[in-house]
């Protein structure tokens, strides 16, 4: 994307002679007071891929029908399963299903069907999948195929300490790698560029489960060159964890971005974790001792506070008869609740999503009835295991999900009065840039500057992006390595500024 080049103005500020950014000490101003929400009306649904729902006309027909019957607004339907996507159109290579119809788009189909009867359609991608035993794709561009574990230096697989990169039946991206941010990205960009999708939704946004992966050898390498740290980190050296964890945030923040950039009106959601006890209220620092944040590396209210997500879809699968279960399932709620504001005044959405496959249809419903009191949206997972009966092969999928529904749509419940879900997405502007040239350790330190006060850090990734999501519109300058480039973020879309080209003073000033 190019601007007017009378809107851009380029200065050489001098740090290195203790002029310019060096002497300018000013405060960021207090953020915003945040104004409260209306309760949600986001009532949704997960369609997966592993079984009947998506791979046949007919199928996604009835699937559109049941869901209006059942009251509910939003099909989170998984468009991207593990490096293939269940779409025609995209730099994912299509799913190979025996059971797929034929020159059949089912998210082409599910949205125009969705539209039609007046549901949002959120396009769901599992992020770090590439490769489960029992459904291997067979197609030679998929992911797995020419960067899975024997290719060698090209290979991009999360792997353990001894090399290994199996966890149960499933082989992960590992987020550490460039190149697999790259790759991701223009995935996802690629979804919303070519269907009318209303957003998308990060599903495996983390590291696998067991606090020991990450153990590429580039991967390490790439860690010692930006932290100094020197040989092999134990799986428990909380330096490392930091570092992890900041590139799966790294990720969220570029497509947040690149997909704001081609529609500013898409939803930005994630499938979030939220294992065991859930942290006290308004508490980061009970955050931070979870396994969402020590094992799979997730930040997610860091990801809410910086307008990277809209919305927040807890995957909070809970069983309410089980020891305190329930408790935990209202405290996850509230604590996402509690980390909603953001500096510009904004607060980012959250939905409860309960585990229907786990629970009796009685849970279900107490559990929407919970979080709908509370404000909150809420997505049941999933329309094709709708109750633990049905999940245990007790009983079929429209026997539980005619049960569901007359719960859940009873005199008083949470989808007795069908409603559209109407909000418009928090974030609808931000910048986004990259700089080239010579690397730092660590990465460039990136500012951004308005009104004459500093009003947000960044620092650039391991491609070299970086970028900010709650500043207010108006004119904003963006400074790095001593360099400053003035530009305007806009009321809506997201501004990209050209490359900054960065050289060593031996070889030059930088140039854009």
């Amino acid at each position: 994307m190019t601007h007017p080049t009378l809107r851009r103005v380029l200065f050489c500020a001098l740090l290195l002679t203790g002029s310019g950014l060096a002497q300018e000490t000013p405060s960021s101003p207090p953020p915003a007071v945040p104004a409260p929400l209306p309760a949600s009306t986001l009532r949704g649904l997960w369609i997966d891929a592993f079984g009947p729902g998506l791979k046949t006309r007919a199928q996604a027909q009835r699937t559109v029908d049941d869901a209006v019957r059942m009251g509910v607004n939003t099909l989170f339907v998984q468009a991207v399963r593990r490096g293939d996507c269940l779409c025609l159109n995209s730099t994912y290579p299509p799913v190979t299903d025996p059971d797929l119809e034929k020159n059949f788009d089912p998210l082409a189909v599910m949205v125009k069907l969705g539209h039609a009867r007046g549901l949002r359609v959120i396009a769901w991608v599992s992020v770090t999948g590439a490769f489960n035993t029992n459904a291997p794709n067979t197609d030679p561009r998929h992911v797995f195929r020419t960067h899975g574990p024997d290719a060698g230096a090209q290979s991009w697989m999360a792997r353990r300490p001894d090399g290994t990169w199996q966890e149960g039946r499933d082989g992960w991206l590992d987020v550490g790698l460039p190149a697999v941010q790259d790759y991701v990205t223009q995935g996802l960009v690629s979804l919303v560029r070519n269907y009318a999708v209303d957003g998308v939704q990060l599903d495996r946004i983390r590291y696998p489960d067991g606090d020991v992966w990450g153990y590429d050898l580039r991967v390490l390498a790439r860690y010692r060159a930006e932290t100094g740290a020197t040989g092999t980190p134990a799986v428990d050296d909380p330096a490392w964890a930091d570092w992890k964890r900041q590139q799966v945030t790294n990720l969220v923040r570029r497509v947040a971005l690149e997909v704001k950039a081609v529609r500013s009106s898409a939803w930005i959601s994630a499938a979030t974790i939220t294992y065991l006890e859930p942290p006290r209220v308004g508490d980061l620092v009970s955050f931070r001792r979870t396994r969402t944040y020590w094992d799979v590396l997730q930040d997610w209210p860091t990801w809410m506070n910086e307008g990277l997500l809209d919305l927040n879809v807890l995957m909070n699968y809970k069983r309410d008869p089980i020891e305190s279960q329930g408790a935990w399932f209202d405290g996850w709620n509230s604590f996402a609740q509690s980390m909603s504001a953001r500096p510009d005044g904004t607060r980012a959405r959250v939905a409860a999503g309960s585990a229907m496959y786990l629970n009796a249809p009685e849970v279900t419903a107490a559990q929407a009835r919970r979080a709908v009191a509370a404000g909150l949206g809420w997505v049941g997972y999933s329309y094709r295991t709708p109750t633990a009966a049905v999940y245990g092969e007790r009983e079929t999928g429209a026997q539980g999900l005619e049960t569901v529904r007359r719960l859940l749509t009873a005199p008083g419940e949470p989808l007795a009065v069908p409603a559209p879900w109407t909000d418009a997405p928090p974030t609808v502007r931000g910048v986004l840039g990259r700089v080239t040239g010579t690397p730092v350790p660590g990465g460039h330190r990136v500012e951004a500057w308005q009104g004459g006060r500093l009003v947000a850090r960044a620092v650039t990734d391991g491609n070299g992006y970086y970028g900010f999501a709650t500043l207010p519109a108006g004119p904003v300058e963006v400074r790095v390595s001593g360099q400053r480039w003035a530009d305007r973020v806009p009321v809506r879309g997201v501004v990209r500024l050209p490359d900054l080209l960065l050289r060593t003073a031996a070889t030059g000033a930088a140039s854009p």
